[in-house]
């Protein structure tokens, strides 16, 4: 399964990336993409406004195939203060433009990719695809000086014989 969820991360990273080259966040003296899995980060990285950061959630395993199907749940948080040029008054423009990014970097096709093994030195493709369904989100909320959302997504992966 962390294969998958590597996969999935890295894919929409890069997704991201593309659509808004501008979306970086500093992380230990680095700037790169603003997608972080809040699993392998530290609170202080992970909780940065305009960055979307995703926490795997549900898990559910059909074993009844010979390659058994893992169903995962993705939560990806994001939140915005708004421009302090203009007073944080624009930030349900700027959480608007970030649901945007979402929407076109998941629900775009293909709604797959290759699943790799980064654990390996140099990624390596692996047998079968990760894949999953459109976003969806969950009604903003306000708190503090921030609007935020959470957005999920089910990413589904074939287990490959010796995969953990």
């Amino acid at each position: 399964m962390q294969h998958a969820k590597d996969t999935f991360y890295i894919t929409l990273r890069d997704r991201i990336a593309a659509l808004n080259p501008a979306r970086t966040v500093l992380v230990r003296g680095v700037s790169r993409p603003a997608v972080l899995v809040e699993e392998n980060e530290l609170p202080s990285v992970y909780e940065q406004p305009q960055v979307f950061r995703l926490n795997w959630t549900d898990l559910a395993i059909d074993p009844r195939n010979d390659q058994p199907l893992a169903t995962m749940r993705c939560e990806i948080r994001y939140a915005t203060a708004g421009n302090s040029s203009n007073g944080g008054m624009d930030r349900g423009r700027l959480l608007a433009a970030m649901d945007a990014e979402l929407s076109a970097a998941i629900n775009a096709a293909p709604q797959r990719a290759t699943k790799i093994n980064y654990a390996a030195s140099g990624a390596t493709a692996m047998q079968t695809n990760i894949f999953w369904n459109c976003v969806v989100f969950n009604a903003a909320e306000t708190k503090d000086e921030q609007i935020q959302r959470v957005a999920t997504v089910e990413v589904f992966s074939y287990q490959e014989a010796g995969e953990l």
